[in-house]
């Protein structure tokens, strides 16, 4: 088998400037184990820099690596590559994709979804798996049946036959090992298996083996449960597209499409790639990026996001960007990256089992043998105790502790939108303990809003503010008409004359032959009225500009007309996002602006956060930022275009943003709606992965711990010791699969 024959370029370089190439694998049985074959992969030629991943189920490596000599280590453990089903034959010379290409998930790989439910572990297929420890069990309770009224040798040839189809794989394993001197779960299992049969357990030796297999196909399943999950969601990445040319469509791969094509794209299907609607109007979908169940309505030159769906109209699709530089492909890419993230936790604990298995064996062998040569103890007693240990410091459970639980909280989070990077910043969520925010664009929507006004004269007040503002792009006058057409729906503007923009005032322009102004306090300057009348009107000013208001007043030659009072408008769930946190115990939410201190004190008071640094230059954010996360955990929640540098110096960085590319780029978090809702919610899951992995620890430990303990008075057996192992293995992969039950609560948009 020719490599060439199974390379595929893929987008991440080895340091030698080659490509390397990424492979679905089937059957990897622990974590444990996968370790050990990345270790013998990379010992290849050319291999140091393969990477097996139990948690994704991927290898990646470069392609000088011979294949055959890496399925011969994967065959060792029962795991083998998956191929496309077009490259089947690839033994016979046909070209081979792997099963990530640059287009991680085009056509084939939907048939792949559909040929891989077996979910292959160590024995085989779970199909295989199941009949054969169906056929053990079969065979173990016959021998109930039997024992006493057929002879010993047909009992102990169907204990041996149901030991066999149930262990063998462990066992040919176990067999490599010991000549290898490497001690792992199946070495421990093997032992155990031959020590047993040796000294006439027939009947606990064949149990063990049933149980060990069985608890093999529940690790399995629960990692797989989780891997498919989060395929699920990299499902949503769409095949292929209706190129619109000269008025005619045909169907291309997605990879093929240019930024300014044109798409058609009708009711029910996928938007290939980030681009803008030049035609039509209808209901998008964007749960696969956002989470959003609810459809957003979108009109001519509206963006969209490649991934999501046309619910109900036909829309023409401006491409603007290449898929592989696409919001989905940027997520996909990140979300496969993730799941082969480690956290400090899971280095740890392969660094624990890879001495703590030895480590066993050492005290099993003492345990058999101290006590019958320095004690006169029986043999046999204290050998069937040196097995059972073994049995029990099987790391199963321990291994199996953080790996499907972290991957079921990134896949719930996922699948609501929200992106995490990694295992360790899913690990650093959960134990924020201060939440820092920036102001605008966060906790407000960054977009002005009348919020106070007084009037003088409403004759010309509205009539005169809507003429000046209503040709101006500025902010504020956009703020301004958006009042005036809630105040004076029907009203009609007359267009002024010579209008004249005054640098640091505002706008002046001629109405019926009068002059007025519109802009910021000083245009108050051109007023000759009473002077009782211009201090009444700068108290009432001060009082606006205390609550945190910016001005907009207008005036004639004669008298001031009015002012309005504008801030920036806070967002409908800021509020109630602030309330959660603070009920899920991050008592210390702070928000940093640049904005002055009136203003940002208006915001903090409606928005509930305990603290308020106004006033702040780029880096005084940063310095503020280093402070508080010199003290505690601090997240740093911003829109991830100007709080890049705030982002990268908390200990957590979350931006917002709806996929732009700087918001995907710069943060640990990102979250893909364009509003806070829910931050609470992905925390409130970080925490409880968090509270799961201590869990299955201490009960794996403890467990083991209470077993062991058993053997000072000799009261440990092989039946309590498989029981304890299987049952810690059982409890952390159902712990695990348990994140992604239920429903998470979001908290409105208003949107």
């Amino acid at each position: 088998m020719s490599t060439d024959n199974h390379q595929q370029s893929k987008t991440s370089p080895e340091a030698g400037g080659s490509k390397l190439v990424e492979y679905k694998v089937q059957g990897l049985s622990c974590p444990n184990c996968t370790r050990e074959m990345q270790e013998e992969i990379q010992k290849l030629d050319h291999g140091g820099d393969a990477r097996l991943s139990y948690n994704s189920g991927k290898l990646t490596l470069s392609p000088q690596v011979n294949l055959n000599r890496v399925e011969t280590i994967l065959k060792s453990d029962g795991a083998r590559i998956v191929y496309a089903p077009q490259t089947a034959h690839s033994a016979a010379g046909a070209d081979v994709r792997p099963a990530s290409s640059p287009h991680a998930h085009g056509p084939s790989d939907e048939h792949d979804h559909g040929q891989s439910h077996g979910h292959e572990h160590s024995h085989g297929s779970e199909r295989k798996m199941k009949w054969l420890l169906s056929i053990s069990a079969a065979f173990y309770l016959l021998t109930f049946l039997l024992e006493g009224k057929a002879a010993e040798s047909i009992v102990i040839a169907l204990y041996a036959g149901a030991m066999i189809l149930s262990g063998y794989t462990t066992f040919l394993r176990g067999l490599r090992n010991l000549t290898r001197f490497k001690f792992n779960m199946d070495t421990l299992m093997t032992v155990a298996l031959v020590g047993a049969v040796i000294i006439g357990e027939w009947r606990e030796a064949t149990l063990v083996a049933i149980l060990f297999g069985l608890n093999e196909l529940l690790e399995g399943y629960g990692m797989n449960r989780a891997r498919q999950s989060m395929e699920a969601l990299l499902a949503a990445a769409p095949k292929e597209a209706e190129l619109w040319v000269d008025g005619q469509t045909k169907r291309v791969p997605i990879e093929s499409l240019s930024p300014g094509d044109v798409v058609r794209v009708r009711p029910g299907e996928k938007i290939p790639s980030d681009g803008a609607i030049t035609q039509g109007t209808g209901a998008v979908n964007e749960a696969a990026i956002t989470g959003e169940s609810v459809p957003v309505t979108k009109r001519e030159g509206d963006a969209v996001f490649g991934g999501s769906v046309s619910t109900d109209g036909v829309l023409y699709i401006a491409i603007s960007k290449a898929y592989q530089d696409s919001s989905l492909a940027k997520i996909m890419h990140l979300v496969q990256e993730a799941q082969d993230s480690k956290t400090p936790t899971e280095l740890f604990i392969d660094k624990f089992a890879k001495y703590y298995t030895p480590a066993i064996m050492i005290i099993a062998l003492a345990v058999a043998l101290i006590p019958p040569l320095l004690l006169n103890h029986p043999w046999m007693t204290w050998v069937y105790q040196g097995l059972s240990i073994l049995i029990v410091g099987c790391p199963c459970s321990l291994v199996l502790s953080s790996p499907i639980a972290l991957v079921s909280g990134m896949t719930r989070a996922a699948r609501n939108g929200i992106l995490i990077k990694g295992g360790v910043h899913l690990e650093q969520l959960g134990r924020l303990e201060a939440v820092a925010f920036d102001k605008t664009g966060t906790l407000t929507k960054g977009e002005p809003a009348v919020y106070a006004e007084t009037v003088y004269d409403e004759d010309k007040f509205y009539a005169v503010v809507g003429a000046l503002e209503q040709s101006s792009l500025h902010p504020l006058a956009k703020a301004v008409m958006k009042h005036l057409e809630i105040k004076q729906p029907q009203c009609m503007f007359n267009e002024p004359r010579q209008i004249t923009v005054l640098p640091g005032e505002g706008i002046r322009a001629e109405i019926g032959g009068k002059l007025f102004w519109v802009g910021s306090e000083e245009v108050l300057k051109h007023v000759n009225g009473p002077q009782d009348h211009i201090r009444a009107v700068e108290d009432d000013i001060r009082r606006m500009k205390a609550q945190g208001y910016t001005i907009v007043a207008a005036v004639s030659e004669e008298r001031v007309l009015g002012q309005f009072g504008l801030a920036d408008e806070i967002r409908p769930e800021t509020a109630a996002v602030v309330r959660k946190l603070h009920e899920a115990g991050i008592a210390d939410t702070v928000m940093l602006t640049g904005d002055h201190e009136q203003s940002a004190q208006a915001i903090a008071k409606q928005s509930g956060v305990s603290r308020v640094f106004a006033s702040l230059l780029p880096e005084q954010k940063v310095a503020k930022i280093k402070e508080l996360s010199s003290r505690k955990k601090t997240g740093m929640v911003g829109d991830g275009i100007n709080d890049a540098p705030a982002l990268a110096a908390a200990d957590l960085g979350i931006a917002m943003g709806k996929g732009t590319d700087s918001a995907i780029e710069t943060a640990d978090i990102v979250l893909m709606q364009d509003h806070l809702g829910k931050l609470p919610g992905a925390i409130k899951t970080a925490r409880r992965v968090n509270r799961i992995i201590k869990w299955n620890i201490g009960l794996s430990l403890s467990l083991k711990a209470i077993a062991l303990l058993l053997t000072i008075p000799g009261w440990l057996t092989l039946w309590i010791a498989i029981i304890s192992d299987m049952g810690a293995t059982i409890i952390v992969t159902l712990l695990g699969l348990t994140i992604l039950l239920g429903k998470d609560q979001e908290l409105q948009s208003g949107h």
